[in-house]
């Protein structure tokens, strides 16, 4: 349902009734803009619901979201000094905002491997540590800009919207969104095996360095194919699987894929909102927070639910 309405809402009202006549703006402005835009809506909030799944499940800490471990911060770096010192086009800024997130979440899991002790709250404090560093480097950046100019296209970048998605920018991040995703759910056996002590799984039979090292690595291609194309879409990664345990009760297969759908859902009713609430186009993050809080504090406080 979502979907369908991500189709047929936006600025410009397209009917199926003027698809089928061959409506020459009608079929141009569906399958060049509306139609990849809500594909990356769709495919991008799964991939944001599964990478948040993975990163939660394997360091067995709910703040393991996207954002708290450094991807998002680390595209922003990325997409910023590709509009100032590469270019401003679409590629480029694809490019080094896919580079800076990957950079930032490998330092973070460098130093929380560094750390004494190894405690699973070593990954969000070295996250901190990461995402203020990537602050700190985008606001030297921001220094260095054009007002009028690059710095306008930076800070529309870090507001996150699916406004600028074109048939042209749908290949490079669906393909990896679906086969890392693919991966994630043949490898989830192991996944779950990771969330228990580390002296039992290596027991069952689990490398548990390599498997973690793989499961991230999976997690965070997807993140930052995703964000390197929509700029920083927020709170989807950590809302979707929370949710999705709380509806299933268990943290198994199901519950994985339900936190992909729940991420497309919210990603798709929040870009559908930006493009048709306002007559200009508003940051998509507003109302991922918006659409999310609020039923994230209905599943909490429903009476008789179970999310053990």
């Amino acid at each position: 349902m979502t979907f369908g309405a991500a189709l047929a809402l936006g600025r410009y009202p397209i009917t199926p009734a003027a698809l089928l006549a061959g409506d020459a703006m009608a079929v141009r402005t569906f399958t060049v803009l509306r139609l990849p835009r809500a594909v990356i809506a769709l495919i991008g909030g799964f991939g944001l619901g599964v990478a948040g799944f993975v990163y939660q499940t394997v360091f067995r800490n709910p703040l393991a979201s996207p954002d708290i471990i450094g991807v998002s911060s680390g595209a922003s770096v990325g997409a910023a000094f590709a509009i100032l010192f590469v270019s401003s086009g679409a590629l480029s800024t694809t490019v080094c905002a896919f580079a800076g997130g990957l950079a930032a979440v490998f330092l973070s899991l460098g130093l929380a491997a560094a750390a004494p002790g190894r405690s699973k709250m070593s990954l969000v404090l070295a996250g901190i540590a990461v995402h203020a560093l990537a602050q700190t480097l985008l606001m030297l950046l921001k220094l260095t800009t054009d007002l009028e100019k690059e710095l306008a296209s930076i800070e529309y970048w870090i507001m996150g919207s699916l406004a600028a998605v074109t048939r042209s920018r749908v290949w490079f991040p669906v393909p990896v969104v679906l086969v890392c995703c693919a991966a994630i759910f043949a490898l989830h056996r192991q996944a779950l095996l990771l969330s228990i002590e580390e002296g039992e799984a290596r027991l069952l039979g689990v490398r548990v360095g390599a498997m973690r090292l793989l499961l991230l690595t999976l997690a965070t291609m997807t993140v930052a194919a995703v964000v390197s194309v929509t700029g920083l879409i927020s709170f989807v990664g950590l809302l979707a699987p929370h949710s999705a345990r709380l509806l299933a009760g268990h943290n198994r297969r199901s519950a994985c894929l339900l936190s992909g759908l729940l991420g497309s859902a919210l990603l798709l009713a929040a870009d559908t909102l930006a493009k048709t609430a306002a007559s200009t186009e508003l940051p998509v993050s507003i109302f991922t927070s918006l659409l999310g809080v609020p039923f994230l504090l209905y599943l909490i406080l429903r009476p008789g639910r179970d999310a053990s």
